[in-house]
Order: structure tokens, then C-alpha cells, then sequence
């Protein structure tokens, strides 16, 4: 489909550095000029496709850093596909994911980037690119690296949790950190201390602890601020820097905070369940608690204030969703009876965007750092603005007419991730998704999907930008 010339008119657009009252041609499927409303430049704009954006917000689409599309994890895999995870994700807000390639043990990275690559081509509603999961530490892998930086993967997750399955020892750790020093690849780390925490599981369950709730008991706090203690200092002895994922701890925070006050490259996200959730949620009656067993684990409500001022303060850069569904009805209740083989993983693909506004209407943060860690930010981790991330001439004419005002609740019942259940289930909020462009082109238009599988490009992306 041809992105249409197109002009949204009389909305209030907000980026990551200015609020204006301003009109924007879009022609090409780029954003062509931003003028003020009712300037003659404004005026001039004729004969093309109008949207009217009178008492709206007009923000750049969301740039989620952080999902899990289609993963085979703990014996079942993530309910979401390419198709309907990028459709859920439109839905909110977002129009660009990117999400994980997976390294198979013996296997190369080369391997898994085609796999997913595979996976994705032709399903994707919006643009897409993808950060390489390294799972074997070897020479090949080590080269692999310098040649998928080149051409635009240039970010790479390790584990120090999950032992067995993703997990790499400090060793393997510091090799990847030390090649990604010299490619400038950015290594991301899942940090928590894997080997620590499979004791404490295997103690619970021997106890007959064996609920929901003991999923964020075993997965101590303290251990998270320790993998990301120890995660620091491996990449100050590589010399390379570090982005911490799903961080939920306040100590974990304090970890993150006292290393940029050190001036050290290192940078953190947390996602809306932590910011939102908490343990209560985990230990809701029955078995209702698995519907939000994820890792790192849900945290006691207390940890949620170290969070938002991590993110005021800048010592938590982005928010982005670790969206890794799993159905409550035949997927999470693999784990009746043992809390350990509950699949890990909430939907929230859909939610961010709507979610983190909800803070703007509570006032813990403002609409600028609102769109500055849901979009900008993760397109300047991720090597991808401003052509990501931003409403300026010449970005990709990713946008979202936004209504401030519009009342939803958020349920099961009305979303449009592939899973039985919302872990955000009868929340009341302010905010709505009214029209959203990709790259120009209509995917939601007045409230109805318009888009299609296959309109969604793979993105290759240049190195971090707040290395420069």
C-alpha cells in the first residue's frame, strides 16, 4: 500500500523535547514539515488526506525494545505470533517492536537471527528488528558478533539466570562484553543469580511451598542486585557498556544509580508490571497467581517508588514490556502444584503506551518524559532514531492521533493479544489510542483496524546512541 500525503491538523504534538500546537504534512511515508496551526505554511497544505486532531495529542508511535514473539519457553511457547503480536501492539500505540532471535546451544548465531527472521517475514502489522539472544560463548560466536553489528543487529541478550537453558557463566560473560567493546554492540543482561535461585526453588518445593507466590520469594530481591553488581563490574573490566532489562528491584536501581553517578555507560528499563503490579497480585487466591509469575519477579508494592523516581531521575532510561504471553488455561497451569514450572511471562504489548500516560494523568510523570521513554529513548538505545522515536522532518511518519480524555477499562474482554487473560484486568483509565499511522500508511484508523500482516519491515539498526 502507498502511504497517502497526508495532513494531521489542530492536535497538540508532543515529543521527548517540546509540546506545540502545530500541524504535520506527512508525503511519502516520512514526515515532511511540522508547522503551526493556522500559519500560511499550515494553510498551504491542500488537497491532501486531513486528520482532524483538534484536542488531541499527536505523539510519535511507541517503540517497545523488550518483547517475545512466538518463544518457545518451559516446555511451551509464547501465544502471541508475529501477526497478532504486532496487531495488539498497533492496537496500544506501538509501531515498532523489537524482539529477541535466539542462539540454539551447538548452534550458530547466524542460525537463529534466520529463524526468526523466518518467523516474522510477511506476519508483521507494524516495523520490526531484532537483538540476538547468545547462548554458547564460543570463537565462532565471539566473530559472529563483529559481522551481525555490521549489518544491524547490534545489541545481544545474556542470561545470568536460567541454568540449563540460557545461562552464561561470568566468564562467557565477560568474553561477549569484551567483543562487544571493540564492534560497539550493546550487551543486554538479565540479571539475577541463576544458580543461587535454582536452591532456594528446589528448597520451597521440598518444604511444599509450592504456590504462585513463592515464584517471587525464591527470586530474592537481594540476588537481583546482585547479578546487576556483578554485572557492572564485568562490563567496567571489558570496558564496554551495559543495559540491564526488566529491572524490579529498588536495590537493583541503586545498583544502576551508583554506577552512573560514576559516569559508567550502563543503563536500565522496567516494564508496567512492575511499575503496577506487585506481590499481592502473586499471591491472589487459588491459582490466580500464575497469571503473573514472570521474571524477574513481581516485587512488594514498596519497590514501585524507587522505580518511578529511577525513571524521573533518568537512572532507568526506558519502559519497555518483556511482552511473553502465556495462556492461563493450558499454558500457565503447567505449574498446579509446582510454582517452578510455571511458564514466565505476561501480555503487555498492548498496555504500555496507555498505562504510562495514566501516570501523566496521576503526575509522576510528564507527557515529554512520557514519550521519552516509551519512544525516544528506546529508539536511541536501540540505534534507531530519529527515524524511530520522534515527530521531526524526515523520521518515519510513525504517529499516533491520541485522545487525553477518553475513558477505557482495560480487560480480556476487549484487547487484542492472543491470551485468555489481562494481567491488568478492570483497571480504570484516562487515555486512548484513536489513530495510528505506520511509516504513513493507516494501521488503526477512528478505532478500527485497518492494517495489514506483511506491512511491517525489518529494521536494521545502527549502534547505541547515547554512546556517541
Amino acid at each position: 500500500m502507498t502511504a497517502p500525503r497526508t495532513v494531521i491538523r489542530g492536535g497538540l504534538v508532543v515529543t521527548a523535547a517540546d509540546e506545540t500546537h502545530a500541524d504535520v504534512l506527512i508525503e511519502a511515508g516520512r514526515i515532511a514539515a511540522i508547522a503551526a496551526h493556522g500559519s500560511s505554511a499550515a494553510e498551504s497544505w491542500t488537497d491532501n488526506h486531513v486528520i482532524d486532531a483538534t484536542g488531541k495529542y499527536v505523539i510519535p508511535g511507541g517503540v517497545d525494545g523488550h518483547t517475545h514473539m512466538e518463544m518457545p519457553f518451559g516446555g511451551t511457547t509464547a501465544s502471541d505470533t508475529f501477526e497478532t503480536g504486532t496487531r495488539a501492539a498497533a492496537w496500544g500505540g506501538t509501531t515498532t517492536i523489537v524482539d529477541f532471535a535466539i542462539q540454539d546451544i551447538g548452534r550458530s548465531l547466524r542460525s537463529g537471527l534466520d529463524a526468526w527472521l523466518d518467523k516474522a517475514d510477511a506476519q508483521c502489522a507494524i516495523d520490526y528488528a531484532f537483538h540476538m539472544i547468545v547462548s554458547d560463548v564460543n570463537d565462532e560466536t565471539l566473530k559472529e558478533m563483529d559481522v551481525l553489528v555490521e549489518e544491524g543487529v547490534t545489541s545481544f541478550k545474556m542470561f545470568m539466570a536460567y541454568p540449563g537453558v540460557f545461562y552464561s557463566d561470568d566468564g562467557k560473560i565477560l568474553r561477549a562484553m569484551q567483543r562487544a567493546s571493540g564492534n560497539g554492540g550493546l550487551v543486554m543482561m538479565h540479571a539475577e543469580n541463576g544458580i543461587a535461585i535454582d536452591v532456594l526453588v528446589q528448597q520451597a518445593l521440598a518444604a511444599g511451598k509450592t504456590d504462585p507466590r513463592y515464584h517471587g520469594e525464591v527470586r530474592h530481591a537481594l540476588l537481583e542486585a546482585e547479578a546487576t553488581h556483578r554485572a557492572i563490574q564485568l562490563s567496567r573490566v571489558a570496558g564496554s557498556p551495559l543495559y540491564v532489562v526488566h529491572v524490579s528491584a529498588q536495590q537493583a536501581v541503586a545498583e544502576l544509580a551508583a554506577a552512573r553517578d560514576q559516569g559508567l555507560p550502563v543503563f536500565g528499563e522496567t516494564c508496567p508490571q512492575y511499575l503496577f503490579l506487585s506481590t499481592d497480585n502473586l499471591a491472589e487466591p487459588g491459582f490466580e497467581g500464575a497469571k503473573y509469575v514472570c521474571s524477574t519477579p513481581l516485587r512488594p508494592r514498596e519497590h514501585q517508588a524507587a522505580l518511578w523516581q529511577g525513571l524521573r531521575t533518568d537512572d532507568l532510561q526506558v519502559v519497555s514490556t518483556d511482552h511473553c504471553p502465556f495462556c492461563f488455561s493450558g499454558q500457565k497451569d503447567m505449574g498446579q502444584g509446582d510454582f517452578s514450572r510455571i511458564p514466565n511471562g505476561l501480555p503487555g504489548v498492548e498496555n504500555r503506551m496507555d498505562l504510562l500516560h495514566q501516570a501523566v494523568v496521576e503526575g509522576r510523570i510528564s507527557r515529554r518524559r512520557w514519550i521519552d521513554i516509551a519512544c525516544a529513548a528506546p529508539a536511541r538505545m536501540f540505534g534507531l532514531y530519529p527515524r524511530k522515536g520522534t515527530i521531526a522532518p524526515g523520521a518515519d511518519a510513525d504517529v499516533v492521533v491520541y485522545d487525553p480524555h477518553a475513558e477505557q477499562v482495560i480487560s480480556a474482554g476487549t484487547h487484542h493479544m492472543n491470551v485468555d487473560y489481562s494481567a491488568y484486568e478492570g483497571r480504570r483509565i484516562t487515555g486512548r489510542v484513536e489513530t495510528v499511522l505506520s511509516r504513513g500508511v493507516p494501521v488503526i484508523q477512528d478505532r478500527s483496524y485497518v492494517g495489514r500482516a506483511g506491512h511491517g519491515r525489518y529494521t536494521p539498526r545502527g549502534i547505541c546512541q547515547y554512546l556517541g
